[in-house]
């Protein structure tokens, strides 16, 4: 019985004193909140109960706007995902289309009125003689047999019309910059149809004259298609071969003017004067290109009288080769084609061959050991639908970019892995002299682009 009464007291004593911690606890708490609910004046227990009701009202109060902002952010969140097309913040989802809506109607043109690419200019020579002599800082020769050159290239206003299209135009571009810089040329990326109704091949004409009458500084316009590469970024371009010709084209003259074949000259890339005798020839040119019935017609004449030519509207290049071989004495005189090096390379006959060219030569050539330019023609990268798998072009053409863009990695220390890898991989240690560093093309400061520009 003892030893249960000691036990029984004991247990009371911790009672008695585990109370006084609650109580002592207790205490404190009510301390704390009436501290930080403002009911600290420690008046009656009807004043603390109306300053701590006040207290929780004004803390209502001031978490009402923020609830009610949490919403708002949460319901403009949840419709920022989602618009009428369904995507939202999902570019790939997006139609693209839904943006690109022509406003209005393009201009129609009475269909009985002759078609004109511009007011007849018969003094051309003469004004943009005395233009040059009224702004000598603009001279139409930067060097010694070295002309100011605008290369013009461009393409769609609207993307293309596939998936990848647009990653190639950039890669296009972005050849072209490369060797422009290198050689001191100027370069227009147009993106507008200045004319609807020479839309397609037919594009080119109109902004090619509205440039030549816009800067008569340009001695030579240069114009490159957007499915052209430069693959040789050391080729200079012989001017002075062409001292007295006004119109340079890739092709071959017993094609043009004996057999007058259709494929005889290509017109992707050509180098034309700033002269009048360029804008007479731009006169004939164009009449063939209007879109409807005159292009149809057109090509029906364009297909009887070239050989092995296929049936389909006329087109600038099919063009191009029947005025030459029925008007020769007219025109011939001016017109160089060129096949000594290729200003325009076919991508079939070229791209197989890289490998075998960087084993056996060096860049500088330009001919067929080393191509300038390599055109995939047929492939249309920007199109739905071209004449070649898809596959076949798309990895030809990161063949063609990385083969030109390794002369200008090289320049840095740089090449790709392969010329089907996107990745780079060095070619030399960095130094702490680096201006002792020789690139080995020497295109860094070469001597075509020591002029003043």
């Amino acid at each position: 019985m003892l030893g249960f009464g000691a036990r029984r007291s004991r247990q009371f004593q911790r009672i008695i004193k585990n109370g006084k911690v609650t109580i002592l606890c207790l205490f404190l708490t009510v301390i704390v909140l009436r501290a930080n609910l403002g009911a600290g004046k420690f008046g009656t227990p009807e004043q603390d109960f109306n300053e701590i009701r006040q207290t929780f009202i004004q803390y209502r109060k001031r978490a009402e706007p923020r609830r009610v902002l949490e919403e708002a952010q949460t319901t403009t969140t949840a419709a920022s995902t989602v618009d009428d097309s369904g995507a939202g913040n999902n570019y790939a989802a997006f139609d693209i289309n839904k943006i690109f809506v022509d406003e209005e109607e393009d201009e129609k043109k009475d269909p009985n009125k002759p078609y004109s690419i511009g007011p007849k200019i018969s003094d051309w020579d003469e004004q943009r003689g005395q233009w040059l002599k009224r702004n000598p800082n603009f001279p139409n020769f930067i060097g010694e047999n070295k002309p100011r050159v605008l290369l013009v290239t461009g393409s769609s206003p609207k993307p293309c019309e596939n998936p990848v299209g647009d990653h190639y135009l950039l890669k296009s571009i972005k050849n072209k910059i490369d060797y422009c810089r290198l050689h001191g040329i100027e370069i227009f990326y147009n993106m507008a149809l200045l004319d609807a109704e020479m839309a397609g091949f037919w594009a080119k004409l109109p902004l090619i004259r509205k440039l030549l009458l816009s800067h008569p500084e340009v001695e030579f316009l240069w114009w490159m298609d957007s499915d052209a590469m430069f693959t040789d970024m050391a080729f200079e371009v012989p001017w002075e071969r062409y001292k007295d010709r006004n119109l340079v084209m890739h092709g071959w003259n017993e094609m043009v003017y004996d057999q007058k074949n259709w494929i005889g000259l290509n017109t992707g890339s050509f180098l034309l004067r700033n002269c009048q005798w360029s804008l007479d020839l731009l006169d004939v040119w164009s009449p063939m290109g209007p879109k409807g019935k005159i292009r149809e017609e057109a090509g029906k004449v364009l297909t009887r009288e070239l050989k092995d030519r296929p049936v389909f509207e006329a087109d600038d290049q099919s063009a191009m080769v029947y005025i030459l071989a029925t008007q020769r004495d007219r025109w011939g005189s001016k017109v160089y084609l060129e096949n000594h090096y290729y200003l325009h390379g076919y991508w079939g006959i070229l791209v197989d061959r890289y490998e075998e060219m960087m084993e056996n030569y060096h860049p500088g050539l330009g001919d067929h050991r080393w191509p300038l330019v390599t055109h995939f023609v047929g492939c249309k990268p920007c199109g739905k639908f071209g004449d070649y798998p898809v596959e076949r072009c798309l990895k030809q053409m990161d063949r063609a970019f990385n083969f030109g863009d390794n002369q200008i990695l090289q320049m840095y220390g740089f090449t790709h892995k392969s010329l089907g890898s996107r990745r780079v991989k060095r070619t030399r240690n960095e130094t702490n002299n680096p201006l002792e560093v020789k690139d080995e093309l020497g295109l860094l400061h070469p001597a075509f682009k020591a002029v003043k520009v």
